[in-house]
């Protein structure tokens, strides 16, 4: 559910939730596909970095208003409950293959990448955070893992062979999310990027 906010009042200072709740409508459009990997960037960085309610307006202005449900929380018992969304998946392997998670998916706390000879994308832009510091280990033997994380959530990264390449300059609020990447690369590269190659 979106923020209350004052009617015609584009001059209005915007607030840390008025923030999010833009985020979030942005990531959903961009799972839907309403938005290139461009615009949707351009967008996040403008809405983390908007200081009023029409700063904020402009970006939503061609998207549709919010529909979707929010994801109800999940908790160990409730993964069993009918109706309930299930645990999210925890691990990645490839062997001399490829994995991707990209578009709208649900994160773990902990979750294990392992790629053998292959490749690996592990996109954040539209995934579901489910704890406020979430743990990837990454570990690439002669692969490559890209780990894509958008701008707003503070990236911790330390291991061999691991770079980050993350260029959001802005200010991160005390209780910005948190991805901490834990990494091993023999002849191959762990990279997180807020962007993904192209």
């Amino acid at each position: 559910m979106e923020p209350y906010r004052e009617a015609s009042s584009p001059n209005m200072r915007a607030s840390d939730q008025e923030r999010d709740a833009t985020v979030q409508r942005l990531q959903v459009a961009f799972a839907e596909g309403r938005l290139a990997d461009v615009e949707f960037d351009e967008r996040m960085r403008a809405a983390l970095a908007a200081r009023t309610h029409g700063d904020l307006d402009v970006l939503l202005t061609d998207l549709p208003a919010a529909t979707a449900p929010s994801v109800p929380a999940v908790s160990s018992p409730a993964a069993t409950v009918p109706g309930r969304m299930p645990k999210p998946g925890r691990h990645a392997v490839a062997y001399k293959n490829s994995v991707r998670y990209t578009g709208r998916w649900r994160v773990p706390g902990t979750f294990r990448a392992l790629i053998y000879k292959g490749s690996g994308v592990i996109d954040l832009r539209a995934a579901e955070l489910t704890e406020p510091v979430t743990v990837i280990h990454a570990i690439a033997y002669k692969s490559d893992i890209e780990i894509v994380v958008p701008p707003g959530i503070r990236v911790e990264v330390n291991g061999f062979g691991v770079t980050r390449d993350e260029d959001w300059t802005g200010d991160l609020p005390a209780d910005a999310p948190i991805v901490h990447v834990r990494a091993v690369a023999y002849k191959g590269l762990v990279e997180t990027r807020t962007m993904p190659r192209r």
